[in-house]
């Protein structure tokens, strides 16, 4: 198994798992499809295995108004196939190593069992959009004040993803 960055190369064979990982929903796909198109930031990794991407994990820009206020992680993605076997984790430990994200302020909008284990604790403050109660939004090294709703980039709320993913309580693999 070797993790590396998404590449431009690579992005069609992302494309192609999100559906696989995702099977109840479009929205991960149509997500990340805009986020490239757009231009977006993005800090994106890939594992591969026998030549091929079994998981991706990518995290964006959060926002405190027209601020940044640290990053989103959003979608973690696994080939069903390789579900359960410590890939996503795998995963998930390089990406928190990695010098664009190591020190900022993250968030998932996710399992709370699954995300714990990684250091996310339950947020209080900011209030996610997409999760009023916060019920599944966590954060990691948060040190942002209260009083205001963390900002996305608009292709998550045309993609509909983070309220999809509260209403599947997916993970986020």
């Amino acid at each position: 198994m070797k993790i590396q960055k998404l590449s431009v190369e690579n992005r069609a064979r992302v494309y192609a798992l999100l559906p696989l990982a995702f099977p109840h929903g479009k929205s991960e796909i149509g997500l990340v499809q805009k986020l490239h198109e757009n231009g977006r930031v993005m800090h994106e990794w890939i594992c591969i295995h026998t030549s091929r991407v079994i998981a991706y994990i990518a995290f964006t820009n959060a926002y405190q108004g027209k601020e940044l206020c640290g990053l989103h992680l959003a979608p973690l993605a696994v080939s069903p196939e390789f579900q359960g076997q410590g890939v996503g984790a795998e995963l998930l430990h390089f990406a928190l190593r990695q010098d664009a994200i190591k020190e900022q302020t993250l968030f998932v909008l996710g399992e709370p069992g699954y995300f714990q284990r990684f250091g996310f604790e339950p947020c209080r403050a900011p209030v996610c959009t997409f999760d009023k109660e916060n019920t599944h939004f966590l954060s990691l090294r948060n040190s942002v004040g209260a009083g205001f709703k963390v900002g996305y980039e608009p292709e998550f709320k045309a993609a509909g993803t983070p309220s999809t993913l509260l209403s599947k309580k997916r993970r986020g693999r």
